[in-house]
């Protein structure tokens, strides 16, 4: 509830026409109980929106350190659109993820059941963060144009079709005209790969 209710705040603090709206639907589509991951970072129940809010701090860190070496970047990106950007990245996974059981190596290398998910795009096949800027917008809540870019793009190379010409220059003009783009990239990783690393991680490299 803690991570619920940190989330709700921020995204509150944002003044944003349709806060309110998206907030019941967000409820609606399983946002706050879903993990982050079926097999990854945070795979448990809750673990989207504790993701969320990881790269929401980490995001609003870049954003203020990369603002003491470029003080123009404060006229170009507003701390509002940091928050929205980074807590609504991965909204795309908030029906994705179903419990079910799965097998695992226990220490003494024999094989166990255990609870986990499975992954399924059966509710909205629509991609990955173009499938998140969709659902926020019908689900009443504005976006700036680096706003939606930057959720779009929040995979990096990872979110490009490389056999798609078009998605290339879209990938590499959106970072090139919004610096939000490149912010919310970095703070996912961030938020992934070191604020939500775990010992059971690095004992299965």
């Amino acid at each position: 509830m803690k991570a619920k209710e940190e989330f709700i705040e921020l995204l509150r603090s944002t003044n944003r026409e349709g806060v309110e709206d998206l907030l019941v639907a967000l409820e609606d589509m399983g946002f706050f109980t879903a993990p982050a991951s079926a097999n990854h970072h945070l795979n448990v129940e809750g673990g989207l929106v504790e993701h969320s809010l990881n790269t929401c701090k980490a995001a609003l860190m870049v954003w203020e350190g990369m603002i003491g070496l470029d003080p123009g970047l404060a006229k170009e990106v507003e701390r509002e659109s940091v928050i929205i950007a980074s807590l609504l990245h991965d909204v795309c996974k908030s029906d994705i993820y179903f419990r079910t059981v799965k097998k695992r190596k226990t220490v003494l290398g024999t094989w166990e059941d255990c609870e986990g998910y499975k992954v399924s795009y059966k509710n909205f096949p629509m991609g990955h963060g173009e499938k998140s800027v969709i659902l926020l917008l019908c689900n009443g809540i504005a976006l700036t144009d680096d706003e939606m870019l930057a959720i779009r793009w929040h995979m990096g190379a990872w979110g490009i079709n490389m056999n798609s010409y078009e998605d290339q220059r879209c990938f590499d003009t959106s970072q090139k005209l919004y610096p939000l783009v490149t912010i919310i990239q970095a703070a996912d990783k961030l938020a992934a790969n070191i604020m939500e690393r775990s010992g059971e991680d690095l004992d299965e490299l």
